[in-house]
């Protein structure tokens, strides 16, 4: 496989999404239920979901290139901080550590699924 088609079926999935997480967190803040509690679960699931799908698309580009899992959950977790960071500079948005640690709950279970479901996983790659 060349260079190129290694770049767009490993690498370019993570970027894209990372993109995607990136184009969300500039929107401005928005409710589903209206209720606190209520939307405070949804958005909290959701950042776990997608931050798990992040450490999973990164998970496939790391193993292309060697077999580490770690590298995948640091530039996860990274990331993370990097996308609250970024949500500082927006209108109705605030960075929060909570919101870093829920993403991490979701990195460390996709991490865990992975490592116990390797067999499976490689079906996949």
């Amino acid at each position: 496989m060349g260079k190129f088609s290694r770049f767009i079926r490993y690498w370019l999935p993570p970027i894209v999404w990372m993109a995607f997480i990136f184009y969300l967190s500039s929107r401005l803040s928005v409710t589903v239920t209206g209720k606190f509690l209520f939307d405070f679960l949804i958005f909290k699931a959701l950042h776990m979901i997608e931050y798990a799908i992040l450490y999973f698309l990164l998970f496939r580009a790391f193993y292309s290139v060697n077999n580490n899992l770690l590298f995948p959950v640091i530039f996860s977790i990274l990331y993370a901080v990097l996308d609250e960071f970024h949500q500082t500079f927006v209108p109705t948005r605030e960075g929060k550590i909570r919101d870093v640690i829920v993403d991490t709950v979701g990195i460390i279970l996709m991490y865990i699924y992975i490592n116990s479901h390797m067999n499976f996983v490689k079906k996949f790659l």
